[in-house]
This record gives C-alpha cells, structure tokens and sequence, in this order.
C-alpha cells in the first residue's frame, strides 16, 4: 500500500508558508531560525513521540524544473516539508504529535497557511492530511521491527565492535572471559533512549577490563 512499507509508515507532508509582507522578518526566516534551534538527540520533541524512526523538516523556497523542450516553472509559495518514517497508524501519530509536543508543533505551523491549531485534535488531524503527498521512497532500512527493536541492535552492533577493538591480541581463555562478562554487561544495560548516538551506547555498555 502507499506510504506503507511493512509496519513502517511514511509520511510527507508540504504546508504553504504564510507570506505577509507587512513583516519585519517573514514567516520562513522565523521558521528556519527555530527550526535551526532545535536538539537533535534525546532531547529533541521527535523522540518524545517514541515511534519516530526519523524526522526532518525543511523549509522549501522554490523549485526549478527545466524540461524538455526548455521551460522554467516555479512554487506559488513557499513551503513546509515534513517528512517521518514511524510505527503504527497515521491517524495516532498526528494526534500524539498534537497532545504530547503541542507547544513544538505550534511554534512550527502557525507560520503556515490555514494550520488550525492543536486545541482541536480532530481539526489537526485534517489540516495535517490534507498536506500529505504520497510518499514512494522510505529512509528507515526496516519494515518488520520496532524503533526499540532497532534502537537496541545498533546499541549490540556499536558495543560489539568496541569489544572487538579492546580485546585485539587477547589469548582464547581471556577472551572468552571477557565475553561473557561482556554479554552479562550488555544484557543488563539500560535501554537507548530515541535519538542517543551509538558512541553512547558503547561507552555506557561498555564492560570494565
């Protein structure tokens, strides 16, 4: 089905920006300027929505499209691009986006043409698919596992690959110690959080030599 792959869904979503000349700073520099404010670990208001494999916005000026024979085309506005991959249902996802980051999602829309707010979830929602465009193409390599499922093989691998980095030249015996005490440490670690690095999952599951 479009816009699903798996249990992974794929959202695009373009909103005309408000242009109102009688600015001092447009809506698309103010928008650029928070979005550029914005923490992209942990901290950020994508991973509170915990069933974001990846987010990105962009603010779009314009689009020049040479064809053939040559001709030159360009946007009526300027635009919001949203694009995520997550779990689950649309519907769900936009509402958890409108209830658990209401302040994020309206210090971004409300520079964009005939966004409703969030008091109304119901009236989001619509606002919301109506912008949506079909999406083809998927950035989460993953179709049949969780962001948690996921978020903790890429803790294994980058812890795996710091063991196998530390334990170079090791005799059969120690190295076998090691790993055990390596997979006691990674089993009882804590879970990653959405957005962590894996540099920090290795150094926190990191067993002491």
């Amino acid at each position: 089905m479009a816009n699903e792959s798996g249990q992974v869904y794929g959202l695009t979503i373009l909103s005309p920006i408000k242009e109102e000349r009688r600015l001092d700073i447009d809506h698309a520099t103010q928008l650029r300027w928070y979005l550029c404010g914005l923490p992209k670990d942990h901290t950020s208001p994508f991973a509170k929505i915990d069933s974001t494999y990846l987010a990105r916005l962009v603010v779009l000026d314009d689009v020049v499209f040479v064809g053939h024979p040559a001709c030159e085309e360009h946007l009526k506005s300027r635009y919001l691009i949203f694009e995520t991959n997550f779990d689950g249902d649309l519907d769900r996802y936009l509402r958890r986006l409108a209830k658990e980051v209401p302040q994020f999602v309206h210090e971004v829309w409300r520079h964009c043409v005939g966004y409703p707010g969030v008091d109304n979830v119901d009236e989001f929602v619509r606002y919301m698919k109506q912008c949506q465009v079909t999406t083809t193409f998927f950035f989460a390599d993953v179709n049949d596992h969780t962001v948690q499922q996921t978020l903790k093989a890429l803790q294994t691998q980058s812890a795996l690959a710091h063991f196998v980095e530390r334990t170079q030249g090791k005799s059969p015996g120690e190295l076998q110690k090691l790993f055990g005490t390596f997979l006691t440490h990674l089993d009882a670690a804590k879970p990653p959080l959405p957005g962590d690095r894996g540099e920090k999952f290795a150094s926190e599951d990191r067993p002491h030599d």
